[in-house]
């Protein structure tokens, strides 16, 4: 608070309403925005910035802002926004940013100097380390209490109370690039100042006035300000002022935070005045709940002083203090406010809790601290397209094919969305993400990568994607026809290959494909091979869908589709629903059914279906459990599989179980080598099954040829020739290295086009010319020259951007989309489809190398 501050008499208030002014002073990190890093350039952002509201601290790394005396707190959070948003405005300016919390991670103790005042720099020389680690930021309440004697007397009342305050405003769990292991590590560095805790016994201003005095008689302190108690008369204005707080990212928190402190306050003079007697803690005990409240925040138990030394839940102390003072809340009018914000802060949890969900995501200390300035900046404002007022950082911005902001206006079809997550604003975000880290972990949506031993959620983003209604029939149209000609078409290559014979496709593509596999010519009838595909789309910048790329082999990503918009119904429950959305509930009914149609002659009217799996190791594992269960069907290994006699069982309960239809969730390799309930492999008495037509693989083997990125590039005459139609989805003009003239042009135009294996999968081996470096260059030149029938090149597509939200504001990126096509009597489009993200500056839409996904919205036409 500056000392210009007033702080008067009661005033004038409503009838049967009292009135205790507030006022919030809040210490502000500098950090740089490119680095995440703290830095000294404090003095910088106050030179442009009015001394009535801003001060420099001890450290040039620290801004400090001090709101104007208020009466209510809706004016508290008026006047801290409005700070906010100011000092936060003068610092992106000179790509700066400003961090409300206890710490940030990224700080050297040796780095940040003191700010150069006599006062400051004999702090240095007197305290040396002490004053060096000081890289900590608090925001102190004050409430208006003028008459000094009773401001001592409240002290002591509020004091047993404040652990509950400490540990709602935590937001200090990173010290030093470490995790403290403790949600407020700033309290801990605090305490370490000889005059900081509690007070001790005082019993009125002359008995604090002289307690000061000794401690500047004996040389540990120079002045009045370095009284640094948990709760004291302030040195410079007529208040009570709270000391024990974290500053807080969230605006709502120091709300909160004022709310109850002032509640604490009035009834405390209340008490005082009527000569009531002050509840008493030993001050061991109150150290220990301290301790408590930093050590574990919300997420912990704290005491439950002065009731009892025992620990409770933090939120059974929380709503226990709130409803201990209902009726000095309600007598200053702030009950329903400050019980919704108890509630909310409840359900967010700490800060400390938040930032530490970040940092598991990818294990980057920068990600903490983006979401410390998403956070600060939640209470700044920004001009939306239509010059309302919006939280800053979910403004449209201009990206050439974006779907959602053509030419930065937004699309009318995302109007709705748009504005609910701008009245979120990014910090409301941020507590929607920690909530559907929270579902997610609760369901075990979770996939594996290749070379980590742990699994990661499902990166999912909040911001949905569109496809419009007559797009999607176009879409759906296509689809169709897509697979029922690569179903043909494997069907032929495993039998008369009567497309070779009549020169649709050189023999070449085929013999010369790595996934020409004997295993496919076992299914030896007319048959549907491919009873699930998934087809991988992209949007080009001027809206024209085309496909990418087939998968008739184990295409995987349905489930993951059908939570993520069980996430958006669980997280954003408001976001406004388009006419015609599709429903993806009934996407296992749909599966079941294609699988119960591709039963062989020897099933019965019943047929038996399982879906094999590798169990718990397979990066899928979610999906395959999701779809068996909701399927109504066993989710079974090759150790759950018996062969007798051609016919394969399930064993479960001690008893054999047939099998029908196998649902197949394995690459072909995995099968072969897989051991089965009779400790053997299970390929060959597979095969044998397989050959007897007593089982059917759902898809079948052999299946790779029809993803071959060789045989892509005929695909449109496979359409014509087998179905006498025209081709109604596009493809991407596609070269093959194993034709002389255009591998010619391949490697002429190596940095304009995308070189790829023709086996490759997931981005794997895939190199983007234009973002290549000379190394990569050279390497796929060497490689194609060397193998040329094993790789194709296509033109580079300029795939459309989608908005995601980042953590801190809504930003492009590129996506794809994934559909699936289920095959049984007929051929249907799923009505579920997952959209890909790729990670910022990057094309490869792809989870396992940083990507992500979005819930699809797919319309259908009235």
């Amino acid at each position: 608070m500056t000392e210009s501050l007033s702080v008067t008499e009661d005033g004038a208030p409503a009838p049967g309403r009292a009135v205790l002014t507030l006022g919030v002073e809040e210490e502000l990190h500098v950090v740089d925005l490119r680095t995440r890093e703290l830095v000294p350039r404090a003095p910088e952002v106050l030179a442009h910035l009015d001394e009535d509201h801003y001060s420099a601290e001890l450290h040039r790394s620290v801004v400090e802002t001090n709101t104007p005396v208020a009466a209510t707190l809706d004016d508290l959070r008026d006047g801290i926004v409005a700070l906010r948003r100011r000092a936060i405005g003068v610092a992106e300016a000179q790509g700066l940013g400003l961090v409300a919390a206890g710490t940030v991670p990224l700080a050297d103790m040796d780095t940040p100097p003191v700010t150069p005042t006599s006062r400051f720099r004999r702090m240095l020389d007197d305290y040396q380390l002490l004053v060096r680690e000081q890289l900590i930021c608090g925001a102190q309440v004050h409430v208006g209490v003028p008459d000094r004697d009773e401001a001592v007397a409240v002290t002591q009342r509020v004091t047993p109370f404040l652990p509950v305050l400490l540990a709602l405003s935590a937001s200090s769990p990173y010290w030093m690039l470490e995790d403290s292991g403790y949600a407020s590590a700033r309290s801990l560095i605090w305490m370490r100042w000889p005059t900081a805790g509690d007070s001790g016994t005082v019993t009125s201003a002359a008995d604090h006035d002289a307690l000061v005095a000794d401690l500047i008689a004996s040389g540990t302190i120079t002045d009045p300000k370095m009284i640094y108690f948990d709760v004291r008369p302030s040195a410079h204005v007529p208040t009570v002022e709270l000391r024990v707080a974290d500053s807080s990212p969230d605006v709502d928190t120091v709300v909160l935070l004022a709310g109850l402190f002032r509640a604490l306050v009035l009834r405390a003079r209340q008490e005082h005045r009527a000569g009531e007697p002050p509840a008493r803690v030993r001050a061991p005990l109150h150290r220990a709940a301290m301790w408590r409240a930093a050590r574990s925040g919300l997420e912990g138990d704290l005491l439950d002083l002065p009731r009892s030394p025992a620990p409770v839940p933090a939120a059974v102390a929380v709503e226990r203090l709130v409803a201990d003072l209902r009726p000095w809340l309600e007598e200053l009018g702030d009950w329903e406010q400050v019980v919704d914000l108890s509630v909310s802060a409840l359900s967010r949890g700490s800060s400390a809790a938040r930032q530490r969900r970040a940092m598991s995501r990818r294990g980057r200390l920068s990600d903490v601290v983006d979401l410390l300035l998403a956070d600060t900046r939640g209470g700044a404002t920004g001009i939306g397209p239509q010059g309302q007022s919006v939280p800053a950082g979910l403004t449209p911005y201009a990206a050439i094919g974006d779907e959602a902001f053509p030419g930065g206006d937004v699309a009318p079809v995302y109007q709705g969305i748009v504005d609910v997550l701008s009245s979120l604003g990014p910090a409301g975000l941020r507590r929607r993400e920690d909530a559907k880290d929270d579902e997610q972990r609760a369901n075990g949506v979770t996939f594996s990568v290749a070379g980590e031993a742990a699994t990661r959620l499902f990166p999912f983003d909040l911001v949905p994607r569109i496809v419009a209604a007559d797009d999607w029939a176009r879409l759906k149209a296509g689809l169709v026809q897509r697979v029922r000609a690569l179903d043909a078409f494997v069907n032929d290559v495993y039998g008369e290959r009567a497309a070779i014979a009549d020169g649709v496709i050189p023999g070449w593509v085929l013999t010369g494909s790595p996934e020409l596999r004997p295993s496919g010519a076992l299914l030896h009838r007319p048959a549907v091979r491919a009873q699930v595909a998934g087809v991988d789309l992209v949007r080009d910048a001027g809206g024209t869908w085309c496909v990418l790329e087939d998968n008739l082999r184990v295409p995987s990503g349905i489930a993951y589709a059908m939570q993520n918009r069980r996430l958006t119904d669980a997280v954003l429950p408001e976001l406004p629903r388009p006419a015609g959305l599709a429903a993806p509930d009934r996407v296992p009914k749909m599966l079941l059914q294609a699988l119960r149609d591709a039963a062989g002659p020897a099933a019965g009217d019943d047929p038996a279906v399982v879906l094999l799996s590798q169990g718990p190791d397979d990066s899928a594992w979610f999906e395959h459990r999701m779809l068996a269960e909701e399927m109504g069907v066993p989710v079974v290994r090759g150790t759950d599989l018996l062969v007798d006699d051609g016919i394969v069982y399930r064993l479960a309960d001690g008893h054999r179980h047939r099998v029908d239809v196998i649902y197949l969730r394995m690459g072909e390799d995995s099968l072969v080598h897989s051991p089965g309930a009779d400790g053997m492999p299970l390929g060959p008495s597979l095969v044998a099954a397989l050959h007897a037509d007593t089982v059917v693989l759902a898809n079948a083997l052999g299946n790779g040829i029809g993803d071959d990125k060789a045989v892509y590039a005929y695909v449109p005459k496979l359409i014509t020739y087998y179905l006498g139609e025209r081709p109604l989805l596009a493809d991407v003009p596609t070269y093959l290295c194993g034709i002389e003239e255009q591998r010619a042009e391949v490697l002429a135009r190596l940095p304009e086009l995308v070189c790829k294996p023709v086996d490759g999968y997931g981005g794997d081996r895939v190199v983007i010319g234009p973002h290549a470096t000379a190394e990569d260059l050279a390497a796929v030149r060497r490689q194609i020259l060397a193998a040329p029938h094993r790789w194709v090149a296509q033109e580079v597509v300029q795939l459309s951007t989608h908005p995601v939200f980042d953590g801190h504001e809504l930003a492009p990126r590129h996506v794809d989309l994934r559909a699936f096509v289920f095959t049984g009597t007929e051929s249907v489009v799923a009505p579920a489809a997952l959209t890909r993200v790729a990670p910022a500056d990057s094309m490869i839409v792809n989870s396992s190398r940083g990507g992500g996904s979005k819930d699809t919205w797919l319309l259908d036409r009235p």
